[in-house]
C-alpha cells in the first residue's frame, strides 16, 4: 500500500518537475544567448551609485549637500561584527555555505507557495537579494526567480563571500532614500556606525526587510518590534545571550534624524559652477574649447565635460571653500533689508585681499538655489566703474604721468564718437585725479586715445572677463561701454589687482577631494604681476580721492584705507560701486532685472549703502 501510494505521488510530481526543468532550461538558454550582456551586468559592482557632494566652509563646517540618495559606503572591516551577524542570522543563516542560492529553501518556498496559490514565500539568500537590488526587478514570478538564481551563482563565482556581504550591506535600502548601513547610521542617529550601540544597530537593521512597513519616521513602534525580534534571533544563534538581548531591548532608542544641509544657496550655487570651470581647466576641456571654432565640436566637448562632472558627482566629492558664513549671513540680511520690498535688485561680491578668495556673494533679493545668480551671471554695462581698468591704470603703467598731470575736460571726439560729460558740462584743464574723482568722460577718452585701444586691452585681457568680445575693442570702452557687460564678481576680481599690482583669479574653492579623501583638484595659486608699484600707488591715491571728495562720498570703512569708483550707465539703468579697503575688495551692482531708469533714486545712494555692507 505504501509502495503504491509513493508511486502515485511520484507520478503526480512528474508534471511539476517537468514544468520546473523546462523553465530552468528556458532561462539558461536565454541567459547563454545573452552571455555577453550578463557578463557585463555581473561586473556592475565596480560602478558606484551617486554619493553625496559636501560643501565645507572656511571653518571646516558643512554648509551644503547635494544628493538624491544618502549613502556612506563602508568596508567590511568598518562594519561591526554584530551588524554582520544580525543580517546573516535573520536573512541567510547559511550564507557562508551555499553557492548563491539555497536549494532546500527554494523547495520549501515552492511547496508553501503552491499550497497558497501565490508567490509570497521568500527563500532569497543575501546574494540573491543583492542581485535583485542591482540587476532585477522585485516582480514576484517564477521566471524572474530563476534568472535571479542564475545571476546569484555567477556572482558567487566572480566575488568572494566577504565582498558580496560588503556590497549587500552598502546597498540595502533603509527607507527615506537612505542606502547602506553606514548611511542609515549617520541619517537616523547622526553618528558613525561604529559608535552605535547594539540596540541602535539592531534598530536600523530592522528596516531593509520591509522599508515601507519599518520606516522608523512613520512606523517607529513597528520598527522597534522587529528590532526586538532580531535581538531574539541573535540570542538564538548564540551571538549574544538571552540576558543581553533583554538588556538591549530595554534600551531607549532616540532618533536624531539628519537634515539635508542647504545653507547659503547664494554661495553654494556659485561653488558648483566654479567646480565645472575647475574641472574644465584641469582636465583640458577649457583649452580644447578655446582652440576650436566649430560649434559642433564645442557642443561635443561640453557634453563630454557634463558627463565627466556626472561621474564625479556619482563617486562623491567634498569641496572645501572659502565661505565666511558669518559675513555671508550678515551681507544677505542687511543688503536685502536695504533693497526693500519692491523689484529693485542688486548683486555683490567680496574677495579677501590676502588669500584672493571669494568669501561672500550676494545673488539678489529672494534668491532661490540654482536660480538666476546676479553676482556671476548678471552681465551689465559697468559704466565709469570700468575706467580704472580700461583707461587710468594702463595710462599710468605705460606713461610717466602722475595723478597731478593735467588733462582737458573739454569736448573731444575720436572719429564719430563724441561722448559728453555728466550733465553735458564742459571743463578746462584739470589734474587727472580731479577728472577721475568726478568721472569726466571726455578726459577718459583723451587718455585712452593717448595709449591706444590695443594697449588698453593688452591689460584687460589678463583678467577674467568672460563676456568681453572682439567687437568691444573700440573707444566706447573708455566709458565702460561693452557689448554684453561684466558681472559684479568679475569686476571685484579685477579690482584686486589694485591691492599690490598682482593678480590671480579669485576663487571660492580651496580644494576638491574624492570620497576617500584623495585630493582631486585645486586652483593654481601663482599670481601674475599686472601693475608696477608706481601704478598701484597712483591708482590707490585717485580711488581714495573718489571717496573723500568725489562721486564716492558716503562710502566709509573702519580700516586705514578705502578707495572706490562709481559707475552710472545711460538713462540711470545701472549703478555700480567697486573698490577696496585693507581687508576686502568688493563690487556691487544696483538695478532692475528688466532695465529701467533709476534717476529718482540717485540722491538716496543705495549702492553706496550696499557697498558699505560688503566692506564691513
Amino acid at each position: 500500500m505504501k509502495k503504491a501510494f509513493g508511486f502515485i505521488i511520484i507520478l503526480l510530481s512528474l508534471p511539476v518537475l517537468w514544468w520546473i526543468s523546462t523553465n530552468i532550461r528556458t532561462e539558461i538558454h536565454a541567459a547563454k544567448a545573452h552571455e555577453k550582456q550578463i557578463a557585463s551586468a555581473i561586473h556592475l559592482p565596480e560602478v558606484q551609485p551617486q554619493l553625496p557632494v559636501t560643501l565645507i566652509d572656511q571653518n571646516g563646517n558643512t554648509f551644503s549637500e547635494e544628493y538624491v540618495e544618502w549613502r556612506q559606503p563602508l568596508t567590511l572591516q568598518e562594519i561591526p561584527k554584530i551588524a554582520q551577524e544580525i543580517f546573516i542570522a535573520s536573512e541567510d543563516a547559511h550564507f557562508y555555505e551555499h553557492i548563491g542560492f539555497d536549494l532546500s529553501a527554494i523547495v520549501r518556498a515552492v511547496v508553501a507557495n503552491s499550497s497558497t496559490n501565490s508567490t509570497s514565500q521568500g527563500a532569497s539568500t543575501i546574494t540573491q537579494q543583492l542581485v535583485r537590488m542591482r540587476y532585477l526587478s522585485d516582480e514576484k514570478t517564477y521566471e524572474r526567480k530563476l534568472t535571479e538564481v542564475f545571476y546569484s551563482y555567477e556572482l558567487e563565482k566572480e566575488f568572494d563571500k566577504d565582498a558580496i556581504l560588503t556590497m549587500y550591506l552598502n546597498e540595502a535600502y533603509f527607507s527615506n532614500q537612505v542606502y547602506g548601513i553606514g548611511g542609515a547610521a549617520t541619517y537616523y542617529f547622526q553618528k558613525p556606525l561604529q559608535e552605535l550601540s547594539i540596540a541602535e544597530i539592531a534598530f536600523i537593521a530592522a528596516i531593509p526587510n520591509n522599508p515601507s512597513l519599518y520606516n522608523p519616521l512613520k512606523n517607529f513602534d513597528k520598527t522597534k518590534a522587529r528590532q526586538e525580534r532580531l535581538l531574539d534571533t541573535l540570542a538564538t544563534s548564540g551571538a549574544i545571550t538571552k540576558e543581553d538581548a533583554n538588556t538591549h531591548k530595554a534600551e531607549t532608542i532616540t532618533l536624531n534624524v539628519k537634515n539635508k544641509a542647504q545653507s547659503y544657496p547664494m554661495y553654494s550655487t556659485y561653488v558648483l559652477q566654479e567646480l565645472k570651470w575647475l574641472v574644465a581647466e584641469k582636465e583640458g576641456y577649457a583649452d580644447r574649447l578655446a582652440k576650436t571654432q566649430s560649434e559642433e565640436e564645442k557642443k561635443k566637448i561640453k557634453a563630454q565635460l557634463d558627463n565627466r562632472l556626472k561621474t564625479l558627482f556619482q563617486n562623491g566629492l567634498t569641496i572645501y571653500t572659502a565661505l565666511n558664513p558669518d559675513k555671508q549671513a550678515n551681507d544677505e540680511k542687511k543688503m536685502t533689508a536695504i533693497l526693500g520690498s519692491g523689484k529693485l535688485q542688486a548683486a555683490g561680491a567680496v574677495i579677501d585681499n590676502k588669500s584672493r578668495e571669494v568669501v561672500s556673494l550676494y545673488a539678489g533679493k529672494n534668491y532661490e538655489k540654482f536660480g538666476y545668480h546676479r553676482a556671476f551671471q548678471g552681465t551689465r554695462q559697468p559704466g565709469s566703474a570700468f575706467k580704472p581698468l580700461a583707461v587710468y591704470a594702463p595710462f599710468f603703467e605705460t606713461t610717466a604721468h602722475t595723478p597731478d598731470s593735467i588733462v582737458s575736460g573739454g569736448s573731444y571726439c575720436v572719429g564719430s564718437f563724441c561722448p559728453q560729460n555728466y550733465g553735458g558740462f564742459k571743463y578746462g584743464d584739470v589734474p587727472i585725479r580731479v577728472a577721475f574723482q568726478y568721472s569726466y568722460n571726455t578726459s577718459a577718452l583723451r587718455l585712452l586715445n593717448t595709449i591706444g585701444i590695443d594697449t588698453a586691452f593688452s591689460y584687460l585681457d589678463r583678467f577674467n572677463f568672460r563676456s568681453i568680445v572682439a567687437k568691444d575693442h573700440n573707444y566706447a570702452v573708455s566709458l565702460g561701454g561693452l557689448t554684453y557687460g561684466v558681472t559684479a564678481l568679475e569686476l571685484a576680481d579685477a579690482y584686486t589687482s589694485f591691492i599690490d599690482g598682482s593678480y590671480v583669479q579669485a576663487h571660492s574653492i580651496r580644494k576638491v577631494t574624492a570620497a576617500d579623501g584623495t585630493e582631486l583638484y585645486s586652483w593654481d595659486p601663482a599670481r601674475d604681476q599686472i601693475w608696477s608699484p608706481k601704478t598701484v600707488k597712483n591708482m590707490r591715491s585717485i580711488l581714495s580721492d573718489v571717496v573723500t571728495r568725489g562721486t564716492g562720498q558716503g562710502v566709509y570703512s573702519r580700516s586705514n584705507y578705502i578707495g572706490a569708483k562709481t559707475g552710472t550707465t545711460n538713462n540711470y539703468r545701472d549703478y555700480w560701486l567697486a573698490g577696496l579697503n585693507d581687508e576686502y575688495t568688493a563690487a556691487v551692482w544696483l538695478g532692475y532685472d528688466k532695465p529701467q531708469s533709476m534717476e529718482r533714486l540717485e540722491d538716496y545712494k543705495i549702492h553706496h549703502q550696499l557697498f558699505n555692507v560688503l566692506l564691513q
